[in-house]
């Protein structure tokens, strides 16, 4: 899989940059990522989170962030696709006023929070969602199936419906979810060279 991070411009690796001096120093106070992390393991989440970014989001597309916890993958997602709306929804008040307080210092202006449950969600209708170690296949995919719109995606972007981040064997998720939802397909995609064992990209249409 390429480097996510090739397309960057110099201004968004900027701005990613100081999304991590961000986080470090408000996580010292709110568990946003695990304590005790440091700027450097700060980086490699971020870095983790745009392998999503291999295939773009069409621009004017809604994603949803199924427990964005500190705005992963929700905010470096929005820094690489700055005409792509992402919403991200956590259940905890403190993690969605630290989402929100990232995204204005740091001028992100295509991100808004939902603070709720997310089988409770009732923002703008979702072309997508994401995720990053939040939840079973089979509920990531419930609480988008309920809201999702429809959307005429090109053939270089993701096709509309779930794009996450997993790690281990998938094989009883995978099951659970095709058990739940029959017409769905998965193709997962191993994560190469970012650091991360047994870490894999699924998307769920």
């Amino acid at each position: 899989m390429p480097d996510p991070t090739a397309a960057l411009s110099p201004a968004q690796r900027a701005t990613l940059d100081a999304y991590v001096g961000e986080l470090a120093r408000v996580n010292r106070r709110v568990n946003l990522v695990a304590r005790g992390a440091t700027p450097g393991d700060l980086a490699r989440h971020v870095r983790h989170c745009l392998e999503i970014a291999a295939r773009p989001f069409p621009g004017g597309a809604v994603v949803v962030d199924w427990g964005t916890g500190g705005g992963l993958p929700a905010l470096p997602l929005a820094v690489a696709f700055p005409d792509v709306r992402f919403v991200a929804v956590d259940a905890v008040g403190k993690k969605t006023e630290a989402v929100r307080l990232f995204a204005r210092r740091l001028g992100v202006e295509n991100v808004e929070v939902w603070n709720g449950r997310a089988e409770a969600y009732d923002g703008p209708a979702p072309h997508y969602a994401v995720s990053r170690a939040t939840a079973p296949l089979a509920d990531l995919w419930a609480w988008f199936d309920r809201v999702r719109a429809p959307l005429s995606a090109p053939p270089e972007a993701w096709a509309p419906g779930l794009v996450c981040l997993k790690g281990g064997d998938l094989t009883a998720e995978i099951n659970g979810l095709q058990d739940a939802f029959p017409s769905t397909s998965v193709d997962v995609q191993e994560v190469e060279g970012a650091g991360w064992d047994d870490k894999a990209l699924v998307h769920v249409v």
